[in-house]
């Protein structure tokens, strides 16, 4: 039998091979040949785009890959030939699943007209003329898109969306009653994933008006019998009383152009701009400047701040200093407006490299992942070659999405709200943060999460030092994402305008209230099968039947950020293959939509040394940069979001995640976070 499986697994996988290859080629003259003008866009007058350009063959190895996945799966197959399939997997959802939402009735937008000629070779402050063709896509204050169909989209009556109650569902599946590690990553991890999903979305300020209210049991220690969180605001570009499907806007640009530091609008990004050099205002303490009224740090984007989100930005304000103190010493006559613009564009392209070939493949950690992130950035050529002759190729297969053609296939580019639902990870976040001594590893304090949250971040950053919280964070592990191990701080956290907040409840009817379908609705719709019962859902059995009890028996009710966390997910993954579909699609699409990554990544836009710096720099040499005296935690670590040395040498043992050890187990993980030293080096 084996041997059977293992002559059409080989012949299954040369037929993919080849048809790979054909689906390249023929897409590519099918590419060369399009010439013809474009046609009326679904937005009107605020612009047009180009058709989808996918050809039998693409579309047939699609079908093949699908097929694949179904029968074997993807990440059973050896790595170059799980690439392959992955391959085939984002054709078919570049296919079906990215849904328009200008075509939803829309009011008061109108295309945005130029000041001056900037915006060729900038990047503006709301994200504007990043597609010359239509002006307003990916801007803030545009709509978020969809990856599922509208019509599923539906909103169902409020009773409906309120059942089963979200602070029940918090309370029995998300409660972390110990901490379950994710022993692969180290906590800059989580603050790392913050930081880029500031820089990507926002809903902007919630309604005050008409709040949900929940009720609360007796035995439920909230201070009230009644939990209030406020509603999404609603689209203001929707006609009022149109009956269509749900939208709602992102406040933020949806391009990937760091404005979590520079901001998405002219007020915010003058306030973080020194005026001088190009430079960012950072103070003589090497900190961003305090805010009186907030004491939180003035920079693009600090909402939900804390100790991590506070290095983070301080780390890449530095390096967007740095990059200038670069490009002034190239050409000294440039002013303070060429600088930033040209910073600001080294900056973002590094931290989307960063993010795309280190953190991706380490929470990411399956062999084809590997190859495939890589590819993304390179492609298969890989990034040797990339560095010895450049681009081989405008195609993205042979040499990567940054410098290829760009391509929205078919939809205007926008962040998509299946995406933000998937992105929602809090369980990375600590409850608490035991901060370490960089110079011999010693004790300086352990603090709360509310300790290092909120205006007590840079309490903490000041009584710590800012490279001791980095070791710190280095040499931590955040939590894995799985069930019963949401912060418990967060599910009841004190905002700091006084609001009490349970965050796993929230995050549980923002699905529903913004129309993202429940978890087995959700797989069909991205070409998973639905699992039919709750051990197939779940592997550890006490968990399975919790779920069981909280959806009254009911597979088909259970949230999609219920079924993310339960699900197994493949080997090497920091999270589910369901949400990884979503992942897969639109972690592409940042690049592949973005003139800034395409047709003008070029030396000619960003300068010869910007595209060195990009090139050279990832993030452990943007931390050596600012911060010199990691180098020793950093020695040997081959992914800087992986585990660090602790000065005394050690690194973390790996740990099991909770679904492959037994059910008594589960609950007795150990709950510090810190890592223990070793007695060797691996």
């Amino acid at each position: 039998m084996k041997d059977s499986v293992g002559r059409r697994l080989v012949r299954w996988s040369l037929l993919g091979v080849a048809l790979a290859g054909l689906a390249a080629a023929v897409a590519g003259q099918a590419r060369r040949a399009h010439v013809q003008a474009l046609p009326e866009g679904p937005a009107g007058s605020l612009g047009s785009i180009a058709p989808p350009r996918f050809s039998a063959a693409t579309r047939a190895y699609a079908k093949f890959a699908e097929l694949v996945d179904h029968a074997i799966g993807w990440h059973s197959l050896p790595r170059y030939l799980g690439a392959l399939i992955l391959a085939g997997i984002r054709t078919t959802l570049r296919r079906t699943n990215l849904h328009d939402t200008w075509n939803i009735p829309l009011v008061g937008l109108n295309s945005p007209v130029p000041t001056d000629a900037r915006y060729l070779t900038a990047r503006t402050t709301d994200g504007t003329f990043n597609d010359l063709d239509m002006p307003l896509m990916g801007a803030a204050n545009t709509r978020f898109g969809r990856n599922v169909p509208l019509e599923a989209t539906a909103l169902e009556e409020e009773h409906a969306i309120l059942t089963p109650n979200p602070r029940t569902v918090s309370r029995e599946l998300m409660t972390r009653e110990t901490f379950i590690p994710a022993a692969t990553l180290n906590l800059l991890a989580a603050a790392w994933l913050q930081f880029m999903v500031h820089d990507w979305l926002s809903h902007g300020q919630n309604e005050k008006e008409n709040p949900w209210e929940l009720p609360v049991g007796s035995d439920d220690p909230w201070p009230s019998r009644q939990m209030r969180i406020l509603r999404t605001r609603r689209d203001p570009s929707r006609p009022a009383g149109d009956p269509g499907p749900p939208s709602f806007i992102n406040v933020a640009t949806h391009w990937w152009d760091a404005s979590q530091l520079y901001g998405s609008d002219a007020e915010t990004q003058a306030k973080v701009r020194s005026g001088r050099e190009g430079k960012l205002t950072v103070g003589e303490d090497g900190l961003l400047p305090l805010d009186p009224e907030t004491g939180i740090e003035i920079t693009g984007v600090s909402g939900n701040w804390w100790v991590g989100l506070e290095l983070m930005h301080t780390l890449f304000s530095l390096e967007h200093n740095a990059i200038c103190d670069r490009l002034r010493a190239e050409y000294p006559t440039w002013s303070d407006q060429e600088l930033f613009d040209r910073a600001r564009l080294v900056n973002a392209a590094l931290l989307a490299k960063i993010h795309t070939v280190e953190w991706t493949t380490a929470i990411l950690g399956h062999p084809a992942l590997q190859i495939g992130l890589r590819a993304n950035w390179w492609g298969l050529a890989t990034e040797r070659v990339y560095r010895l002759f450049g681009r081989l190729s405008k195609s993205e297969l042979i040499s990567g999405i940054p410098g290829s053609d760009p391509d929205h296939f078919g939809v205007p580019y926008s962040l998509t709200e299946e995406f933000v639902a998937v992105y929602r990870m809090h369980p990375l976040l600590p409850d608490e943060v035991s901060f370490r001594s960089l110079r011999d590893d010693s004790d300086i304090g352990t603090r709360t999460f509310v300790d290092v949250a909120f205006r007590h971040a840079r309490e903490a950053l000041e009584k710590v030092t800012a490279e001791n919280a980095l070791y710190t964070m280095g040499t931590s592990h955040p939590g894995a994402i799985t069930l019963h191990n949401f912060p418990k701080a967060m599910q009841q956290l004190t905002e700091p305008d006084g609001t009490l907040n349970d965050i796993a409840a929230t995050d549980i009817l923002r699905m529903r209230e913004r129309g993202v379908p429940r978890y087995n609705a959700f797989r069909k719709l991205l070409h998973k099968p639905p699992v039919r019962t709750f051990e197939e859902l779940c592997a550890n059995p006490v968990w399975a039947e919790q779920i069981r009890r909280v959806y009254d028996d009911d597979i088909d009710r259970v949230d999609l950020m219920v079924g993310l966390f339960a699900e197994t997910p493949p080997p090497g993954f920091g999270f589910s293959d369901t949400a990884f579909r979503i992942f897969i699609l639109m972690a592409s699409r940042r690049l592949n939509s973005d003139r800034f990554f395409t047709t003008d990544y070029t030396p000619e836009v960003y300068t010869p040394a910007g595209m060195d710096w990009i090139n050279r720099n990832g993030f452990a040499s943007v931390l050596l940069r600012h911060f010199p005296n990691l180098r020793n935690a950093l020695r040997g670590v081959e992914n800087p979001f992986a585990p660090w040395s602790t000065v005394m040498g050690g690194l973390a043992q790996p740990r099991q995640r909770p679904e492959f050890v037994s059910a008594e187990q589960v609950f007795k993980v150990p709950t510090a976070s810190r890592m223990k030293p070793s007695a060797t080096r691996p």
